[in-house]
């Protein structure tokens, strides 16, 4: 007996969505901060539409043995951000709404994990 052709249709197109690669969810946007580096000038650096659900350990400031964390975040992305205290988003944390006003200075930050919530 033979199979209808829109079963074959069927099994065909999702042959072809399930070996499609996925591709990486980013926000829309600039994420920046601020850090002392070893001379203690002040640096600034903006992550341009930075990945979304995942962690991420800003470079600069991830050794705490070695530098300071970096300071005023500012989320002007369409997503929310939780900073992090420390690096692999662990320690304290506070939460940024999307494209809100810098933080101070006061707020120290190690990591950052986007999301829509």
């Amino acid at each position: 007996m033979r199979r209808p052709t829109s079963t074959a249709a069927v099994l065909g197109a999702l042959a072809l969505v399930v070996a499609l690669p996925t591709s990486a969810s980013a926000a829309t946007g600039d994420f920046s901060y601020k850090y002392a580096d070893l001379d203690g000038t002040t640096q600034s650096v903006t992550l341009h539409d930075p990945d979304s659900r995942e962690c991420v350990t800003l470079p600069e400031t991830a050794d705490e043995d070695a530098s300071e964390p970096s300071f005023a975040p500012h989320n002007n992305t369409d997503e929310w951000a939780m900073v992090f205290s420390e690096p692999d988003c662990t320690g304290d944390s506070w939460t940024l709404r999307p494209h809100g006003n810098p933080a101070t200075d006061r707020l120290k930050l190690r990591s950052v994990f986007l999301s829509d919530r």
